[in-house]
């Protein structure tokens, strides 16, 4: 089917023009792609100017209202009707769309996509997954990255199956290597909930998985493994954690190769080893975080992409909804509701 997605026009750090832009860069790589454009009509149509072709593909839902990148989660649901996020996410409930992109607050399209499209049967607790940049040709599938600071160990069962099926999409793997992060690699360390969780995974039968026990963070990036796992808490610290260093080591380059002039003849050289980096590390070529868990696709793109990061999270939402994420998480949920509870661990 040709997939319909909602776009929160007036969500990120740009609003609607690159929001506009992306829209019409997906479109231009995918002719089938629609979309509902939520926000404010005038922004939208100006900004449809600029891509004519798109708006053939196109329809608009005005908006009175946007959720503000401070507003509270609890501030963001008491308005919801009236925000340009909240009705993009409505329309993915009431079946007008395929799925929902928002470059907006990511606490607050948390709490009103969990409110509107409630859980999957069998998943406590959605969770944010992204493709994080690795040595090897393909991206980690990381999950959850903060949607839940506390988890235990049922929830990390659930997070390693739908990391799993988002991999087996994004990537064709028939079965994902699947790790839980860990202070160690060892079968005794760490707390008791990643005990349980790794037990629980190591006697499930008919997986779509291979589940290969525990991995460090310094593992993250080395491409050995197709999904990691953890809590929202570590998880969002370990991502923030490479984010800096990606910073960190980029800036470093840019200044030693301007310190002297034998420095800036050596970058001349290496430029393009050095424009190959850039692209492994830009964090548009790898945006497009999930809510998975939800009977529905929400797809979070970063408040400071560009059109290639709005255009690659559209294409995200897109490849879920044609790959059918819902029924491939429900499917490898049915092979796991026999198994002991694992809900005690960690609570």
């Amino acid at each position: 089917m040709r997939p319909r997605i909602a776009i929160d026009a007036m969500g990120g750090d740009i609003g609607a023009r690159v929001m506009v832009a992306g829209a019409a860069l997906a479109r231009h790589r995918h002719e089938g792609f629609q979309f509902l454009f939520v926000g404010d009509e005038n922004e939208i149509k100006e900004a449809l100017k600029s891509h004519p072709n798109l708006s053939a593909a196109s329809e608009i839902l005005h908006a009175e209202d946007v959720v503000s990148g401070d507003a509270k989660p609890s501030q963001a649901l008491r308005g919801s009707k009236k925000t340009s996020m909240g009705m993009a996410v409505s329309a993915v409930k009431a079946g007008e769309v395929s799925a929902a992109v928002s470059a907006g607050n990511t606490g607050a399209l948390m709490a009103i996509s969990k409110l509107a499209l409630r859980t999957m049967p069998g998943i406590d607790r959605p969770a944010l997954a992204a493709l994080l940049p690795t040595m090897k040709d393909s991206d980690v599938v990381m999950l959850d990255l903060g949607a839940n600071a506390e988890c235990d160990s049922r929830n990390l069962v659930q997070f390693s199956v739908m990391g799993a099926a988002y991999s087996r999409i994004m990537h064709g793997f028939e079965k994902p290597k699947v790790k839980l992060l860990n202070i160690g690699t060892e079968d005794g360390k760490g707390t008791g909930t990643l005990q349980v969780a790794a037990e629980a995974l190591k006697n499930a039968d008919g997986l779509a998985m291979n589940f290969q026990g525990f991995t460090e963070a310094d593992k993250i990036s080395t491409g050995e493994v197709d999904v990691i796992v953890t809590d929202g808490f570590s998880g969002n610290i370990a991502l923030k954690a490479l984010e800096g260093t990606a910073r960190f080591v980029t800036d470093l380059l840019k200044r030693s190769f301007l310190s002297s002039l034998r420095s800036k003849i050596g970058f001349l050289i290496s430029r393009p080893a050095t424009e190959l980096l850039k692209e492994h590390l830009d964090p548009n070529n790898h945006n497009g975080a999930v809510f998975l868990g939800l009977n529905g696709v929400v797809v979070k793109s970063h408040g400071s992409a560009d059109e290639k990061g709005v255009a690659n999270a559209v294409e995200v939402a897109a490849r879920l909804v044609e790959d059918s994420i819902l029924e491939r998480i429900s499917e490898d949920l049915n092979k796991i509701s026999s198994l002991p509870p694992v809900e005690l661990a960690g609570k």
